[in-house]
């Protein structure tokens, strides 16, 4: 039996395999909103037989976007225009959906990546990003804007508030983004926070807002439904945040209810290096399951059926997470199943498809689990 196609339950969510779609920004948003285009991307990835489908990193404010394409769930727009997409994607798959709640903090008011990913000045219809400290990401940056208390309290309700209407468009999982060097990853960092209050300064007062967001999240979300948390297990910068940081953030995110770590790495600084591999991030995944005693999520150039086969066969990690070699390939799940013998749900459209010799590779995509 392949372990990459056993069930998985987080909380009362039934998953029919380990294979999770990643959140991926598609910076075509308008003001926030989704339109035709998520309807395609999302709809033809969950027709690929994965157990659990991502949207896209998705700002809690207008502020917390990354570019202006990005997804929103700050205003009732916002709401109506996802809650048409997901009506779409849910009427032909059975596919779970999650969302990923985020803010870009000091990566905020940049350009698209293939307009070259740069800050968008004020006077070029830009916004002033924000973050724990006034200091930018790269030197050719103007500085964000140092959050004040007052505004801190204020990011805790928009996350609060965001739960809300997820909750509303019935998604069944949450994933908080805590990582890439985004506004929550800012706070766990020296790198960039710097500040001498409650929020900075040891590793307590780091991990602090982070766990209160987390916390306001789960006291907003159903009890029955799980939530889970991105971290960037290590800066790849000297002195950063590290792995075993990340072990004592898991472990702190564990008794406030946490399901999952989703274990990505990177992001804070311009100056990171990486060790770039196929699966080179596993190890944060394998170290932080082992040693905080909690579900996790592999991540980074996991590309081939049995490399994900081994990961979670021999207990890496619960479940692996694939983002561009879903965009690649939106049926991976299906030669996934093919390759190592397993069976995987699919529209009936579809079940002509299998190639001579696979006649057995599909069953009827379940149906009635919500």
């Amino acid at each position: 039996m392949s372990a990459l196609f056993q069930p998985l339950r987080l909380r009362e969510l039934a998953l029919e395999n380990r294979i999770m779609i990643s959140p991926m920004c598609q910076y075509s948003a308008v003001d926030g909103s989704a339109t035709d285009w998520h309807t395609i991307h999302l709809g033809h990835l969950a027709l690929g037989g994965a157990a659990i489908l991502f949207v896209e990193a998705t700002g809690v404010s207008a502020v917390g976007r990354i570019t202006h394409g990005c997804l929103g769930l700050y205003s009732d727009a916002n709401e109506a225009a996802l809650a048409r997409v997901l009506e779409s994607v849910r009427a032909h798959s059975p596919i779970r959906l999650g969302i990923q709640l985020a803010h870009a903090g000091r990566k905020g008011s940049s350009k698209a990546p293939w307009e070259g990913g740069a800050q968008i000045p004020l006077a070029q219809g830009g916004w002033t990003a924000v973050a724990p400290s006034a200091i930018p990401h790269s030197e050719e940056e103007a500085p964000p804007h140092a959050l004040t208390a007052r505004e801190i309290e204020d990011l805790k309700r928009d996350f609060a508030t965001a739960t809300r209407r997820a909750e509303r468009l019935g998604f069944d999982a949450i994933e908080i983004h805590s990582a890439h060097g985004y506004l929550l990853h800012e706070f766990l960092s020296p790198v960039s926070n710097r500040r001498t209050d409650a929020y900075g300064g040891s590793l307590e007062n780091r991990m602090r807002l982070p766990l209160e967001i987390f916390a306001a999240v789960r006291a907003e979300w159903p009890q029955r439904k799980p939530l889970g948390v991105r971290i960037s297990s290590t800066d790849w910068v000297e002195d950063g945040w590290s792995l075993e940081d990340s072990i004592v953030f898991a472990k702190k995110l564990k008794t406030l209810g946490c399901d999952w770590i989703d274990a990505s790495s990177g992001g804070v600084s311009p100056k990171q290096k990486i060790a770039l591999g196929p699966g080179y991030q596993v190890q944060f995944a394998e170290a932080i399951r082992r040693e905080a005693g909690i579900v996790t999520i592999a991540v980074g150039l996991i590309t081939e059926p049995r490399q994900a086969e081994e990961i979670v066969g021999s207990g890496k990690a619960d479940m692996v997470a694939l983002a561009r070699a879903m965009l690649y390939d939106p049926r991976w799940a299906w030669h996934a199943a093919a390759e190592l013998g397993a069976k995987v749900g699919a529209p009936e459209q579809y079940w002509r498809c299998p190639p001579r010799g696979n006649s057995g590779l599909f069953r009827e995509a379940r149906s009635g689990q919500r």
